[in-house]
């Protein structure tokens, strides 16, 4: 089986790498991915499967092996793309102005429908059912995930596992990426409006000032995590955007405040959100100011299941050999393929696309993003041999 679905990934390369382009000069951005739709349900009827739509954007579908309803892997590829103004100089460039697959989607999308491809044409030669979940909008809060889940996308059949992959433009092509455990963290963006009494910045004794107040928020909240946090779990509080909008002389009636918080654990995400909530509307209330706070919960923290993930690189390894594949490190930016972790044992992997030799160096939601397309073969090929494998079982 693993030399025929090598021989099928080599064979059908080409394809994988079309669509790869054409997908890529078609972006769409979250939850507007109607072309998108489209072309992946062509290209799936094509090869023999009737997909579903689902989450307005999305799709499922399945491919029956023997005996189906003896196991069911689901397989996850995210299709939209960011509002990014692309500085490729290649022929596969956006045509979208401001919009481009700056983080790897279309990749992930041309390998699932490579999956698709390979694994209906073997579907007498395995038994159970793989899951194709084409999902909108991972970019965007609260996250296409959710919205598929929300509406059945883990119902008729239910996966007993599921299997997502990521581009990795710090990994070379060729090799792969795996970590069990906790691995990506929640992500929630926090608000903060502090407002007091402006006035000359000459007098401040007359005023109330809402600058002073921010910094001593800013830079007590870090307490919470140095000071609240179990160290066995990472958590990161950033404050990246402060709008004053005061002048030398002026002290501003109110100060804009844009954060992060991440975590690695639920149920201390919930008690830091908390805290942060309840330490700067006190800050700012015994400094005779007021801080309205305001949080928008974001994506839950990814967790591979332990023996999955165990299974999955060791399928990997006899696929790829060992020198190809690698142990990650805890990553604390987000993904929203972590709902279904909190749903189905699951193993979200990384797909290294970077040639130093070729210049494919840029890092994600760059302007200047791109892959070694030679990830599409192997993208397609290892993620067919996982399902099969864990089938198998």
């Amino acid at each position: 089986m693993k030399e025929k679905i090598k021989q099928l990934a080599h064979a059908h390369a080409g394809e994988f790498v079309a669509n790869r382009r054409h997908l890529h000069q078609n972006p769409e951005l979250s939850y507007q991915e109607y072309n998108t739709q489209k072309y992946v349900a062509e290209r799936l009827k094509e090869i023999g499967i009737t997909p579903t739509s689902i989450a307005n954007t999305g799709l499922v579908a399945t491919i029956e092996g023997r005996n189906p309803s003896s196991k069911v892997v689901a397989l996850r590829a995210d299709m939209d793309a960011l509002p990014i103004v692309e500085a490729n100089d290649v022929s596969y460039k956006s045509r979208n102005q401001g919009v481009m697959h700056a983080c790897g989607h279309d990749v992930h999308t041309a390998s699932l429908l490579g999956v698709s491809k390979i694994l209906y044409n073997l579907r007498n030669e395995f038994e159970g059912t793989v899951k194709l979940v084409f999902q909108p909008a991972e970019e965007k809060a609260p996250g296409g995930a959710s919205v598929m889940i929300a509406e059945g996308a883990l119902l008729n059949p239910t996966p007993n596992k599921m299997l997502g992959q990521h581009v990795a433009p710090n990994i070379p092509v060729g090799k792969i990426g795996f970590r069990e455990g906790m691995y990506m963290a929640s992500a929630d963006e926090l608000y903060f409006t502090v407002k007091g009494k402006g006035g000359h910045g000459a007098m401040p004794e007359l005023g109330i000032d809402p600058v002073l107040i921010t910094s001593h928020i800013i830079v007590a909240l870090q307490q919470i995590i140095s000071r609240n946090r179990n160290p066995r779990y990472p958590s990161v509080l950033t404050f990246g955007k402060v709008i004053a909008n005061g002048a030398t002389n002026v002290i501003p009636n109110e100060v804009y405040v844009e954060g992060t918080f991440r975590a690695m654990d639920e149920e201390w995400r919930a008690d830091a959100l908390g805290r942060i909530k309840k330490m700067a509307e006190g800050i700012a209330e015994s400094m005779g100011g007021v801080c309205e706070v305001f949080i928008q919960k974001g994506y839950p923290f990814l967790k591979n299941e332990p023996e999955l993930t165990r299974r999955m690189k060791g399928a990997a390894i006899d696929f790829m050999g060992q020198e190809n594949v690698i142990d990650l490190d805890i990553w604390l930016a987000a993904e929203d393929f972590a709902y279904y972790t909190h749903h189905v044992d699951s193993c979200f992997y990384r797909l290294g696309t970077r040639n130093e030799a070729r210049g494919i160096i840029s890092g994600v939601h760059t302007p200047t993003f791109d892959i070694d397309e030679s990830a599409l073969e192997i993208g397609a090929g290892l993620m067919s041999w996982l399902a099969v494998s864990e089938l198998s079982l």
